[in-house]
């Protein structure tokens, strides 16, 4: 057994207790823990005098020990320790708080480095708790590691010496030319030097080795997932027109929309399925291009299946295409959990029989006992909100089915390149021309008032408003965390600053048939006000509603706040969207700027990867992105390009990883692939 196999538990120090703190890291094995890479670093390498250094910011300090004082007991308990410690420029008073240990450890008239930071007065400095290292250490970085309850830095840094010194032989996954055309260091220098970096220079050359391992691994997984799928066979359509189906529109369908149903269509005359992936933002009009291709899989005698993530999504889709698809002589069927037992009995029959041609439908769709006659046509709306697996489950209930997934949610081309880079890539990047841009404000609560008698002014014109919250129950969770609930506060708006209107309450915590008879009543105008939590994000399609406000939206991201904006501005009146917020993080305040500057989803979702990083944006479990240990895929945007390419390098010439020479790239793709719910054949 190589000691990469080994458990941690063969190491010394590691008891049971600090197994199972360990593995609370995952870290299993001795290979675990050496690929247990650091999050942060000390600089040891540029250490501050003490009367320069800064203050409440973290710093190192070189100082000898001038004097140790004796155990200072708090009210509180907590035994402390202090210590003085001198150096040319001044004196610091060093706190150790219930450690008498590192106190002893303290030599006098010893050299040592200080880090921490910096408190007290220019009179009295202070630094308390401070991490101490010999002065002569030949460390320029000292590592900081994630941790877990349990288990301390120290502890980290001292199993990872003792796993570096069992010279364990971790696989090299990068084939030499690669590691040669790219100048990269070996898998043993490059973990060496993340735990242990001599400098700066050899701390870079480890980052961008690991970085671009981790990233060509997953380059190479997509790329033979994006095999497999062309090696699978399908019965290619005829060619067909859809001149019936663009005479049915009461409008003229965009150039992009155009562009990407002859993507798909094309696809779909091929004898390997169609994989595609249409991208839009707010309102382009993916839904059309959807029953563009459910048209053309009718023409060729088979069915389609749209999956929406909510029943209010799917009911809305099944409204707004069974009266077109009906007029094209197409039979379209509903299917959701909140339907009775007799309802999906009937339903699934005729789907089994072929008496449905398009059928929409929420998670329900891929449930034991729904079988298609000759299902042809896989469609996904909302997909960064579907995993791969519930993907896979629907594409399952028919035979090399083509597949069309949607998006809404705008997503940089580097991050799409990884995330969905078995796909075809079709963007619509235009809107309807009658859709004016939202002009977008942010205020603070000393303006909520002015803010509704704004709405009110758009209420008695006859038009309609959203108000979003970002909590659902009233009183303890408000009281606790200062946030607007969304019962609660439509309680006092009915009793206050809109009382007179009708206001409507929509959460996901209602019924599916509440749900579904509020919106009905929004949508139909009988409610004026909609109080509501972010069930409103997707899908909902109400022209006459032109206001959205959203309260507390520092708790919300950017791409998130972009959906809910997306709600309104459907129709030809002007539309606005109202970001309340009383946050004084810089941070926050550039996003919400963000969002007051552009109507451009891609250029926000840009943005929003740039600052909040891509397992954030998406979610990990909603776009199966593998957790990434060392790279960022909204940094390191040049390395992506590099990876892929070689991944492309090593699949041109060896497209399964059948030689010899890459069975431990081989080993690592399918580590990965596991992750996401993907393995190569």
């Amino acid at each position: 057994m190589g000691s990469e196999e080994r458990s941690v538990r063969t190491l010394r120090g590691v008891g049971e207790r600090r197994a199972q703190a360990l593995e609370r890291l995952g870290i299993h094995t001795i290979e675990n823990l050496l690929l247990h890479y650091p999050r942060n670093y000390i600089d040891l390498s540029k250490p501050c005098e003490i009367s320069s250094a800064p203050f409440d910011e973290p710093c190192t300090v070189r100082a000898v020990v001038v004097k140790k004082g004796s155990e200072i007991r708090a009210a509180s308990g907590i035994r402390m320790y202090k210590a003085v410690v001198e150096d040319e420029s001044g004196s610091l008073e060093l706190t150790f708080f219930n450690n008498k240990f590192a106190l002893d450890a303290l030599e006098y008239d010893r050299t040592y480095l200080f880090y921490g930071r910096l408190g007290g007065t220019l009179q009295k400095r202070t630094m308390g708790a401070p991490q101490i290292y010999p002065a002569d250490t030949s460390a320029s970085f000292s590592a900081v590691y994630p941790l877990a309850n349990g288990i301390s830095n120290r502890v980290i840094s001292g199993l990872i010496a003792q796993a570096l010194m069992l010279a364990p032989n971790l696989p090299e996954c990068i084939p030499q030319q690669i590691l040669d055309s790219f100048h990269l260091d070996g898998i043993a220098q490059a973990v060496e030097m993340i735990h242990h970096p001599t400098d700066a220079e050899t701390l870079g050359r480890a980052k961008r080795r690991l970085i671009f391992e981790e990233l060509f691994t997953l380059a190479v997984g997509v790329g033979l997932l994006r095999t497999r799928i062309r090696q699978c066979s399908a019965v290619p359509m005829q060619p067909h027109s859809l001149q019936a189906f663009y005479d049915a529109l009461p409008f003229t369908l965009t150039n992009a929309q155009q562009r990407a149903i002859d993507d798909l269509t094309g696809d779909m005359q091929r004898s390997t399925p169609a994989n595609r992936l249409v991208q839009g933002d707010v309102g382009s009009g993916k839904t059309m291009v959807a029953a563009a291709g459910a048209y053309f899989a009718f023409l060729s005698g088979t069915q389609s299946a749209m999956m929406a993530p909510t029943e209010l999504l799917a009911h809305q889709h099944y409204s707004g295409l069974e009266p077109l698809c009906s007029r094209l002589g197409m039979r379209v069927g509903l299917l959701v959990g909140s339907m009775t037992a007799s309802q999906k009995r009937k339903l699934r029959e005729r789907l089994a029989a072929g008496e449905i041609d398009f059928c929409i439908g929420t998670h329900a769709l891929i449930s034991e006992g729904v079988t298609f006659r000759n299902l042809a046509l896989v469609i996904t709306d909302e997909q960064h909100r579907f995993g791969v697996a519930q993907r896979a489950a629907l594409q399952q209930k028919g035979a090399h089915v083509h597949t069309l997934v949607m998006s809404a949610t705008p997503i940089p081309r580097t991050l799409a390149l990884m995330v969905y880079g078995e796909l075809d890539i079709s963007v619509i990047d235009q809107l309807p021309p009658n859709r004016q841009p939202v002009k977008t404000y942010k205020i603070s609560s000393g303006k909520r008032e002015r803010a509704f008698g704004f709405i009110r002014q758009h209420l008695d014109r006859g038009l309609q408003a959203y108000i979003v919250c970002p909590l659902v129950e009233e009183d303890t969770e408000k009281e606790a965390t200062g946030l607007c609930a969304a019962t609660g506060y439509m309680e006092e708006l009915a009793n206050g600053a809109f009382s007179g209107y009708t206001i409507g309450l929509l959460h996901g915590k209602m019924k599916s048939t509440d749900k579904d008879r509020v919106m009905s009543d929004f949508k139909s105008g009988q409610i004026q006000l909609l109080v509501s939590t972010t069930v409103v994000e997707v899908g909902v399609d109400v022209p006459n509603a032109v206001i959205m406000m959203v309260e507390n939206a520092e708790r919300f991201g950017l791409s998130q706040l972009h959906q809910l904006r997306g709600r309104v501005g459907r129709g030809a009146e002007q539309s606005h969207c109202i970001l309340l917020s009383d946050s004084r993080s810089q941070d926050t305040l550039d996003r919400l700027q963000m969002m007051c500057r552009s109507n451009d989803g891609f250029q926000i979702a840009e943005y929003d990867l740039q600052t909040r990083g891509p397992g954030n944006f998406l979610g990990q479990q909603q776009h199966g992105l593998p957790s990434l240990r060392i790279a960022d895929l909204s940094t390191d945007t040049d390395t992506v390009t590099e990876a892929r390419q070689a991944a492309k390098q090593v699949l041109s010439v060896d497209p399964d990883l059948s030689q010899p020479q890459h069975a431990a790239l081989r080993a690592a793709v399918g580590r990965l692939m596991d992750v996401v719910g993907e393995r190569p054949n």
